[in-house]
């Protein structure tokens, strides 16, 4: 049902949201605006240039996003502004040519919910590394331009990238999530979290200087249409990987058909031997006079 709900927000929010006051709008829901650059990051809009979810850039034409956030949903149909923390210029724009969705994807139950989208055209932002490991405790950075509110259409979508940090928990602290493929992440305070408009966005852990994709944005832990007021559940890019890198991997190169068999060289016909010309008969001796 929550994953449903996150569905019809998407298409609210594509068709502008409601306007909510600045008084009711924290950050992110207890977020941040986003203190760095991050050249991976992509905000999927309508043509119409209207944020309703977001991706990341996890090669030159490849962007990860929520399967919710663009199943049913042709290619032609919609854009992804890619590596700007303003959803409304900077970056690069990239037209998607094909959506591949998870094939155990559900809208009615857990896991599945994550999509590939290929870009016509490759880009020159930097990808974003996939994580190798998930872990109880692991500090995550989430990233978003959901609504600023907890409550469905209370507000649009900002045009800052927000930032969250917080931490991977116990699967059972979430409801209906599959812990093989799903991370439950904490909700700082039950006050801070992903809301509608954040589906599809990354999560993500530090390595040394760089950022690693460990997730990616799928629905609250709980049935309450309200934000923040459980941890939240995030499709992991980690039990994905394999399915990820088959789907990306660039076509074999086509196999060469075989050279034609040469013809055999023809033996040539012995030449007949030429029958000699006959012998002429000797011209005879005349008699002599009588």
């Amino acid at each position: 049902m929550k994953r449903l709900l996150l569905m019809a927000a998407a298409c609210l929010l594509a068709l502008g949201g409601v306007a909510g006051s600045a008084a009711a709008r924290p950050d992110l829901v207890g977020g941040v605006s986003a203190d760095q650059p991050y050249s991976f990051v992509a905000s999927l809009q309508t043509t119409a240039g209207r944020h309703f979810c977001g991706a990341s850039l996890i090669a030159p034409q490849w962007l990860l996003t929520a399967a919710h956030c663009v199943q049913d949903q042709p290619a032609n149909t919609f854009t992804a502004r890619i590596g700007s923390n303003d959803r409304t210029q900077g970056g690069e724009v990239a037209q998607p040519d094909r959506v591949i969705t998870h094939p155990s994807f559900n809208p009615y139950g857990p896991g599945g919910d994550i999509a590939l989208v290929h870009l016509a055209s490759p880009v020159q932002a930097t990808p974003v590394g996939l994580g190798t490991s998930t872990s109880v405790g692991t500090s995550v950075r989430l990233l978003g331009w959901g609504q600023l509110c907890p409550t469905p259409g209370c507000g649009s979508a900002p045009v800052d990238l927000q930032q969250l940090d917080t931490t991977l928990v116990d699967a059972a602290r979430c409801a209906a999530i599959d812990p093989l493929t799903e991370l439950c992440t904490d909700s700082p305070g039950g006050k801070a979290g992903a809301c509608y408009g954040d589906s599809g966005g990354p999560e993500l852990v530090r390595a040394g200087d760089r950022w690693l994709l460990l997730g990616l944005t799928s629905r609250s832990g709980n049935n309450d249409p309200a934000c923040t007021t459980a941890p939240s559940i995030y499709t992991s890019a980690v039990a994905h990987a394999k399915w990820i890198t088959e789907q990306t991997a660039p076509p074999p190169p086509p196999i060469p058909a075989p050279a034609p068999t040469p013809a055999p060289t023809p033996t040539p016909s012995p030449r007949p031997t030429p029958t000699p010309a006959p012998t002429p008969s000797p011209t005879p001796t005349p008699p002599p006079p009588a």
